[in-house]
């Protein structure tokens, strides 16, 4: 049984940085890799930015392009998403994934963490 565990949400004024962190636990067959997700009160949830499974870079919703910035350490099974000059936009629950990523296409999610909050203030 695979679990995910997010860390590293918090509060921050505009334009400060964070970094999220995915552990992941257990193990399932087949591979794998890693994403983000966000959703806000009343919004439907989004992806924000995953990498492309086996090698292939990653993908970044236009929103956070050249802010944002998603990898892995596989040596220790977690991932990372660095948030630089975030904006009040931002605010939402982030939620790590694990799944399949095909370039060019959305991340057919098989695990989904429980989320941690962010919220960035003006």
């Amino acid at each position: 049984q695979v679990r995910l565990m997010e860390s590293g949400g918090g509060s921050v004024q505009a334009g400060g940085s964070l970094t999220l962190s995915c552990k992941v636990s257990g193990y399932a067959h087949g591979s794998r890799s890693m994403g983000w997700f966000r959703q806000a009160p009343g919004k439907e949830r989004e992806e924000v930015a995953t990498l492309v499974t086996n090698g292939g870079g990653a993908h970044y919703a236009d929103s956070v392009k050249g802010r944002f910035s998603i990898f892995q350490d596989n040596t220790k099974r977690t991932g990372y998403l660095q948030m630089n000059n975030l904006q009040p936009e931002d605010t939402a629950m982030y939620y790590c994934a694990y799944g399949w990523v095909e370039a060019g296409r959305p991340m057919a999610i098989d695990y989904l963490g429980q989320g941690t909050q962010v919220t960035v203030s003006s």
